[in-house]
């Protein structure tokens, strides 16, 4: 029996990996956030299946979940949303699954931000322009920032700049940027990215905020910020430039 850490993607059922579909297809259990993972990604696993959504379910919950599961010698399908190396919670669940010797392996996922950047169509590390990405979000309601790790802090290097689960506080984002970045800084915000109810709003600083309020975007969204947004001027890709050396 193994707990099959699955990243889920950005919601688009045909977005999974070939072996996300071959583990979904094969395990009898499947735990999944409701809110955040699209019943048609559901639709890969086996008739018959334990569908359990975690979406109102504690830490506890899931963990005895997961050793019924373990007891009863099934697989389990532990579906998260996106990539779960990043802002998946999956850390303390194996913590957990160490603790009661109960083994587990991990599929990565398409993460929200790449799906943000293709429905953008735009690279994120742009020659001369901008060649590093800060994946963070911000404090709010959640687990404080660890110290040094505040957006004026993270600011300071004015690299392109990804933020999940800030959304709501998009105003409060863009009072701290922009100190660093500036108010006509490219900024975008990308909701269900992948999905049919995708939503892209494109525009500055100074006018996502009212963009997104408008819109009424509250959540499953990432906010980008950066001049590889709007990047047209750039120099090639020394990778591909005829004056490389090539041995």
């Amino acid at each position: 029996m193994t707990v099959h850490f699955i990243g889920a993607g950005p919601g688009a059922a045909d977005l999974l990996t070939l072996r996300a579909v071959r583990l979904l297809e094969t395990s009898p259990v499947c735990l999944y956030a409701g809110a955040l993972v699209p019943t048609e990604v559901l639709s890969h696993c086996p008739p018959d299946a334990r569908l359990v959504d975690t979406a109102n379910l504690d830490l506890d919950r899931i963990t005895a979940e997961l050793a019924a599961a373990h007891a009863a010698g099934a697989d389990v399908a532990r579906l998260h949303s996106g990539d779960p190396s990043v802002f998946s919670a999956m850390a303390e669940q194996m913590r957990r699954l160490d603790a009661l010797g109960i083994p587990y392996d991990v599929t990565p996922g398409v993460p929200a931000f790449a799906a943000a950047a293709a429905s953008l169509r735009r690279e994120l590390t742009v020659p001369g322009v901008g060649q590093t990405v800060v994946l963070t979000r911000t404090s709010a309601r959640a687990t404080p920032m660890p110290p040094g790790e505040d957006l004026e802090t993270l600011g300071r290097s004015r690299s392109t700049l990804v933020l999940h689960l800030a959304v709501q506080r998009i105003a409060e984002v863009v009072a701290e940027l922009v100190p660093n970045y500036g108010s006509d800084c490219p900024a975008a915000v990308v909701a269900y990215a992948s999905r049919a109810d995708e939503l892209v709003l494109r525009g500055t600083l100074a006018t996502i905020a009212a963009q997104v309020a408008e819109a009424g975007v509250k959540r499953t969204a990432v906010i980008i910020v950066g001049d590889v947004l709007a990047a047209e001027d750039f120099t090639d890709s020394h990778l591909y430039s005829t004056a490389r050396c090539r041995s």
